[in-house]
Parts: structure tokens; C-alpha cells; sequence
């Protein structure tokens, strides 16, 4: 989400009305064609440790929404998407990915089976033209529903009992993605156990003329849980903690890259436990079989930069050392020795680990955890190099998450 551009035609979200009187600093991101709070305060601390020690409720209407319905429904996402629909339960959700035939990633999203014949697929860019390419001799439609259906992530580790008050479905009893059909305070809702910060969360979908009323209600209930409106800066820095990925930030999808090596496969984005070759064939299958065979050049880790060795080139200047007050997203080299490994493609300062910490691509020789290698980092206008360890991900991923 970038910066609000005044003579760009964006709009508000469902949620507008309630966002807009709450947003303090007017700080305003740009989100597929709609505006979105960046920061409710001059400082998005407060929104990011609602997510991690209270509950956080967070507009993410701007998601695209596609509702697929038919005979063949199962069928034709089966053929479109990495992971094995076949096998998904109604009320069941799949996060998956889905990539062109050269086996690169188009885009990534949410994937509930809301019947037997009826999914919703969430994207981050618009995919409906693909969508409906790959649809031809299939009996399904596939239907644009991103304006008349709102979205709220309600995350955080009080997020349960909020929705306790206001819905008599049993939440307790839903399951690490999956939803359910129900009702908060009379409204018609559909609630998932997922979201986008790697905490215990679920988000909430309704239809867009509803959307006010169903605000209202969480913020009310919420209020002595916690409950505190959080914008895109707070999310940033609990999906880099959680490990999670940004399309154009740190992957390009396949259809706009302008050159192969910005392409990536699902299996260099570490997303390889989505991809189900086992199923029959998909889009990209053959190419990812051969990968799968072969090896991946790439992987996506996460870096732990060191605090001792940051510590050093600022002492060297006599400063202490300069953190990120918010979340990077841009391109840093990272150095294996005199060579160049990979690059970073965002990171943060980790309020809750009090870590610094990346999500990169590195060369697999270098990929391995426990690696140490070095980060590029400007140390008074000039380039530096921190020493960094290649970690897994997610950084942060709390019990409360899944159980």
C-alpha cells in the first residue's frame, strides 16, 4: 500500500465512515483503488501490540473476492490452483497460490469452500480475466463480489472472547482455517479462522450494506478486551514477524515481471508445502514437477540481523544504533563472503522478539539455517554490512495461533 496520491481516484471501503472519524494522524495508504488507514495515531506502536497482547480490528475489504459456483466448481479450481481442492471439506479454507504454466507465481490467497458447490477465492490483484480464461468448458461462473462484500480481520489474543459476546455461534469450536456461517447481533456474517498477523484471529465477511452496523458491534463488545482499530503499518510489521509475504513486495507476480529472474516459483517463495503434484495436472504442474526433481536456485528465509555487529558500525561513527521506526519494503543486497547471495525484501524492528529482523531470497547454497552472511545497511550515507543468520520462519508463532 503506498502513499495517497490526491488526484487518483480511490474510494473508501464498507467501513469508511468509521475509519475515517477514528484516523487521528490521517495517515492514508492506498490499497486496490481504496484508501485504508496506514496509522489510526501518530505512531502505529499502539495498533501493533493491540495485535499481540489484546485484539486489533483491521479493514481488509480491499482484498479482491471471487465467488465460484457449479457443477465443475471443485473441479476447475483443482486445475487452476497449487493445493488439492478435492480434498477441501465445506467450511474448510486452503491458503494457496496459483502460477502460470511455467510453474511461476501469479498470485496468492484464501480459498473456502462455503458449499458444495460454492468457494470464495481471495486475491490480492485482480485475477478475474485469468480466472475466467481458465474456466472455458468448465460448468461454473465465476463472479466479481469485491465491492459487495466488506471484510474485518479481528486479531489478537482476546479476539475470541470478543466474538463471544456478540455471536452465539461457537466459535471456540472453530478450527485453524476453517468458517462458519453466522450471526453478530443479528447481522448475517461468515467467520474464518484466519488472518494476516500469525496470531490467534479470524476475519469476518459481510455484505457491504452491513458493514457499519457490524463495526459497531465489535467496537462495543470489544472495548473492555482491548479492542483498538489498527492500521496497514501495524499489519506489516506482524506479517514480516509471521513470515508472511507480500505480493509486490516480496515477490513480483509472474504476469507483470518484465524479466524471467524476477519470477518466482512457489517452492523459492517457501511456499513448496502447498503444491500438491500428487493431485493430477494444473496450471504450472509439469514446470514444478521438474523443479521438484531438480532443486529450486532460490529460497525465501528469514535473516536475523545482529545486534553486536550493527551495534559496531554505528559505534564507529559514535552513534547508537538507527532502527526502522516502521516496516521496510525495498531491495538490499545480502553478501555470502565477496559475492553477492540474494537480497532482502522487507523487514522491521520486532517489538515482541526485540530482534531485527528480514525476509530474503538467497542463493540455496547459502539458504541453509544457521548461515551466517551480511545484510547491506547505510551507516551515515554510507554502505555497510551487518552480520545476519539465515532462521526459518515465522519468526513469531505463538500456540494460541492454532489452538
Amino acid at each position: 500500500m503506498e502513499a495517497v496520491n490526491s488526484d487518483a481516484m480511490l474510494k473508501g471501503t464498507p467501513f469508511h465512515s468509521r475509519t475515517s472519524a477514528l484516523c487521528q494522524s490521517q495517515n492514508w495508504r492506498r490499497w486496490s483503488g481504496h484508501v485504508v488507514a496506514g496509522s489510526y495515531e501518530l505512531t502505529h506502536d499502539r495498533e501493533y501490540f493491540a495485535i499481540r497482547s489484546s485484539a486489533a480490528l483491521i479493514d481488509v475489504s480491499p482484498l479482491h473476492k471471487y465467488m465460484i459456483e457449479g457443477p465443475d466448481a471443485a473441479r476447475f479450481l483443482n486445475r487452476v490452483v497449487t493445493r488439492d481442492v478435492s480434498g477441501c471439506a465445506q467450511g474448510q479454507v486452503l491458503y494457496t497460490p496459483w502460477c502460470d504454466e511455467e510453474g511461476k507465481v501469479i498470485d496468492d490467497g484464501t480459498l473456502a469452500r462455503l458449499g458444495e458447490e460454492k468457494f470464495r477465492l481471495t486475491s490480492a490483484e485482480p485475477n478475474l480475466l485469468w480466472l475466467h480464461n481458465n474456466a472455458l468448458g468448465f460448468r461454473v461462473t465465476v463472479g466479481d463480489v469485491s465491492e459487495s462484500t466488506a471484510a474485518l480481520a479481528l486479531q489478537g489474543p482476546t479476539s475470541r472472547e470478543i466474538l463471544r459476546c456478540v455471536t452465539d455461534a461457537d466459535v471456540g469450536g472453530l478450527r485453524f482455517f476453517r468458517s462458519m456461517a453466522a450471526e453478530v447481533k443479528r447481522i448475517p456474517v461468515t467467520i474464518s479462522r484466519t488472518g494476516y498477523t500469525g496470531d490467534l484471529g479470524y476475519e469476518i465477511w459481510v455484505d457491504s450494506e452491513n458493514a457499519e452496523p457490524l463495526w459497531d458491534a465489535l467496537i462495543e463488545a470489544g472495548g473492555p478486551y482491548g479492542i483498538t482499530p489498527a492500521g496497514m503499518l501495524a499489519l506489516d510489521v506482524a506479517r514480516i514477524e509471521a513470515g508472511l509475504i507480500l505480493i509486490d513486495v516480496d515477490y513480483v507476480p509472474a504476469h507483470r515481471a518484465l524479466i524471467e529472474d524476477r519470477k518466482s516459483s512457489p517452492f523459492e517463495l517457501g511456499l513448496g508445502w502447498t503444491v500438491k503434484l500428487d493431485k493430477g495436472s494444473f496450471v504450472g504442474s509439469t514446470a514444478l514437477l521438474k523443479e521438484q526433481r531438480n532443486g529450486s536456485d532460490w529460497q525465501l528465509r528469514g535473516l536475523e540481523i545482529e545486534w553486536e555487529s550493527l551495534e559496531t558500525l554505528y559505534a564507529d561513527v559514535g552513534l547508537p544504533p538507527q532502527l526502522p521506526t516502521i516496516a521496510w519494503r525495498t531491495s538490499v543486497p545480502v553478501y555470502g563472503g565477496r559475492h553477492q547471495v540474494g537480497y532482502a525484501t522487507s523487514g522491521c524492528w520486532s517489538p515482541i522478539l526485540k530482534k531485527y529482523i528480514a525476509l530474503a531470497h538467497l542463493h540455496s547454497t547459502h539458504a541453509r539455517t544457521g548461515t551466517k552472511v551480511e545484510m547491506e545497511v547505510t551507516v551515515e550515507h554510507r554502505r555497510k554490512r551487518a552480520v545476519a543468520t539465515v532462521t526459518s520462519t515465522p519468526f513469531f508463532n505463538p500456540e494460541r495461533k492454532r489452538s
